[in-house]
């Protein structure tokens, strides 16, 4: 009878045996043409992002008439749009002046506004002094500092401007200066150590939910000119922007969507995708627009779709955003504003110099300005005083987080999005037999998962006859350009039809010697396969760590793949299929193919199974049991970042995976929480409610949930649930 059993804590008196003989996993040390395997996560990212790039530029090579370019960029605008996303109705700014600092020459009003019902902004806003009305303003965005708009390189140049007859307007962006949104308050600190940490943790969990945390960085900026137009000394028709960095990239993004900036000048920013997948990668996660690459856009884009408005793009030569990228965008651009007969509208300047601000270049931005917000001056750049970090100081605690403790963050207003997205698979969920029809449609789609057609020929790399075993290596073809070590353990009373393959998030090395789950099956009789996926064990981590590098965790490879629409989870479950295929052939009988997975890669696992009918037990031990839990969860584990699909609880989730499942038998041991920790029975109830209601009423398939269990009686009970399943 189709059941579900929940086992509590077991003791078991059985005596541990002993590991495996240590057995070497190596493959790629022998096979010296495949030596970079450990990058051919990132390097299969950066080829579809090459490809798809190459067929942007094959479009806008053809562009050569002035409605050409008007097609493309009224084609360009919808598209930033739309992958941006919809923005919330316009609410109260309910701004306050918490101070005012005044200084020589100007005034600094110290200003908290809402950009979203309780989602507070804390800002500042320089006034010259004699300036009543009607000025020309300038939006200064930071770059990623912890100080926010305090650090004294980007008060240099705003009260540079602010002395040149400027009105300045600037933020803290969300991770920075009094927005921090992970404080430690006994450290009275962030706990991450630079801002670009707390931008990505919270950011991946947007992305998960199938948008950029941009949306809200840019609609912090969006209701922040709505607050400049609000204020007499502001003229409406000349507000310019700049800012460096991290600041450019946002500069860049209002730049292309908000048509009240008049003049721009992205810093330190403007490059190529070509160039940043070649060089330092991606950036943290609001510089990544979701599937902006896969959706024919470039960092040229964000200069195209303002012409013919006045840009200067501010680089330095030995920036870690590509000067070559920088030259090649601004290149492109330039052909639209001379097709529109505005070349001098687009200026480009440079310095040789890193990653700053330097003389040069900030001279040439004053004249920008000066000139195309008909403010005329000196653009000499002035030695000035700049104001101490806490005496910019807008909140009463200094940070948002303890001055208003029920204020909104990204993480709880993504939270809030989350939520409504499982109530909308709930809601699907109540016709179950039409969910599960449309499952695999609706995850191929998503995803791109598909049952391989091709499989290529395995490379035979040797046998080693051990004691009650023989232990044979393989290289399997794998999904893209990459090869699969593959270990396979035969016993040598191998009498069933039982093969296991055992994928550990770990890699094969850690599950053939560290652990004995391989000596329980093999003893059993059951032959077992070993095989490492991209990313794991010997296939990865590769050397992409970036700007993003959480616990062990490259945020930036996840994001890599995000931009091109390509997900690390499809080319596993796709891989996993073709081992299958492997070992089937390998066979000359029919075989009860079980696949085991440890860890997070239990997610790759229900892919795969999905797709792949062969597969008839499936046991996933260790793993977190929801893409939308991982979401909505403030302390979430990084690790399993890169075993999360972009956007898929929009359409489904792994608990609908394994309701699809429902005619295999399923065995789920010790589920985690996303932060790691065993998951409470509460949430393990919640997760598992569909697919133990389709399991019951199906009766087709066998549904085992085990808890709360060490790891040696875990593995006792899981080769014993393997010994008895059905057939």
């Amino acid at each position: 009878m189709t059941r579900i059993v929940f086992f509590l804590t077991l003791s078991v008196l059985i005596k541990i045996p002993e590991l495996l003989a240590q057995d070497d996993m190596e493959l790629f040390s022998y096979w010296e043409y495949h030596s970079d395997v450990q990058n051919s996560l990132y390097k299969h990212f950066s080829r579809e992002a090459f490809r798809q790039l190459d067929e942007r530029k094959e479009l806008v090579n053809d562009l050569k008439t002035k409605e050409d370019w008007l097609d493309r960029q009224s084609d360009v605008r919808q598209k930033f749009s739309e992958i941006v996303g919809e923005f919330p109705q316009k609410t109260p700014l309910n701004p306050q002046v918490t101070g005012v600092l005044k200084r020589d020459g100007y005034r600094i009003e110290k200003i908290i506004y809402e950009s979203r019902p309780g989602y507070y902004v804390t800002s500042a806003l320089y006034i010259p002094q004699g300036v009543k009305k009607n000025a020309p303003t300038i939006f200064y965005t930071c770059g990623h500092s912890r100080e926010g708009f305090r650090a004294s390189t980007y008060q240099h140049i705003i009260i540079n401007l602010v002395k040149k007859g400027f009105v300045v307007f600037t933020i803290d962006p969300m991770g920075q200066g009094e927005r921090y949104e992970y404080w430690d308050e006994n450290k009275k600190a962030s706990i991450y150590p630079i801002p670009d940490h707390e931008h990505s943790y919270a950011g991946a969990q947007c992305i998960m939910a199938g948008y950029s945390t941009a949306n809200n960085f840019i609609w912090d900026i969006v209701r922040g000119v709505d607050y400049l137009l609000t204020r007499k000394e502001v003229d409406v028709a000349r507000i310019g922007m700049t800012g460096r960095s991290g600041g450019g990239n946002t500069t860049a993004y209002l730049g292309a969507l908000d048509d009240r900036i008049l003049a721009t000048a992205p810093e330190c920013y403007i490059t190529s995708y070509e160039h940043l997948y070649k060089s330092i990668g991606p950036q943290c996660a609001e510089q990544n627009l979701c599937e902006m690459i896969k959706t024919g856009l470039d960092h040229a884009d964000f200069l195209v779709a303002r012409a013919p408005k006045p840009t200067m793009v501010i680089s330095t030569t030995r920036d870690f955003f590509s000067i070559q990228g920088t030259r090649d965008s601004y290149k492109e651009a330039s052909r639209m504003y001379k097709a529109l007969g505005a070349e001098g509208k687009l200026t480009m300047v440079e310095d040789d110099s890193i990653h700053k601000s330097t003389r040069k270049n900030r001279e040439a931005m004053y004249a920008f300005f000066q000139r195309e917000l008909q403010n005329p001056g000196n653009a000499e750049d002035l030695q000035v005083d700049v104001p101490a970090p806490e005496e910019l100081m807008v909140t009463t605690t200094g940070q948002l987080v303890t001055a208003f403790p029920q204020s909104e963050t990204v993480y709880s207003l993504n939270k809030i999005r989350v939520q409504k997205q499982q109530d909308k698979l709930k809601a699907s969920r109540q016709n179950m037999a039409l969910h599960l029809k449309n499952l695999p449609e609706a995850v191929s789609k998503h995803t791109g998962i598909d049952m391989p057609k091709n499989f290529g020929e395995a490379v035979f790399s040797g046998r080693y006859n051990k004691p009650g075993y023989t232990l044979e290596k393989y290289l399997v073809p794998g999904s893209r350009d990459y090869m699969l070590p593959v270990a396979f353990y035969q016993p040598i009373n191998h009498s069933n039809n039982k093969v296991v393959l055992l994928a550990d998030t770990q890699g094969m090395h850690h599950a053939a010697n560290e652990t004995s789950m391989v000596q329980e099956l093999v003893e059993a009789g059951f032959a077992v396969l070993l095989f490492d996926l991209p990313g794991i064990g010997s296939m990865g981590p590769g050397y992409l760590k970036g700007d993003s590098y959480i616990g062990s965790t490259s945020y930036n490879q996840w994001f890599a793949g995000s931009l091109t629409g390509e997900f690390a989870v499809t080319l596993r479950a796709e891989d996993i299929m073709r081992i299958s295929y492997f070992i089937r052939l390998r066979f000359a009988q029919d075989i009860q193919l079980s696949v085991l997975a440890d860890g997070p890669l239990a997610g790759e696992v229900l892919h795969a199974a999905l797709f792949d009918p062969s597969l008839d037990n499936i046991v996933l031990m260790n793993s977190f049991l929801s893409f939308a839990e991982l979401a909505a969860s403030h302390n979430y584990n990084p690790a399993f970042v890169p075993f999360s699909v972009p956007g898929a609880i929009k359409h489904y989730d792994l608990p609908d995976l394994m309701g699809g499942l429902n005619s295999r038998n399923l065995l789920i041991v010790n589920p985690v929480s996303a932060d790691g920790s065993p998951s409470d029975t509460s949430v393990v109830q919640e997760c598992l409610e569909f697919p133990s209601k389709v399991f019951d009423l199906q009766r087709d398939g066998v549904f085992h949930l085990i808890e709360n269990l060490d790891s040696m009686t875990t593995q006792k009970q899981v080769v014993k649930w393997l010994r008895n399943v059905p057939n």
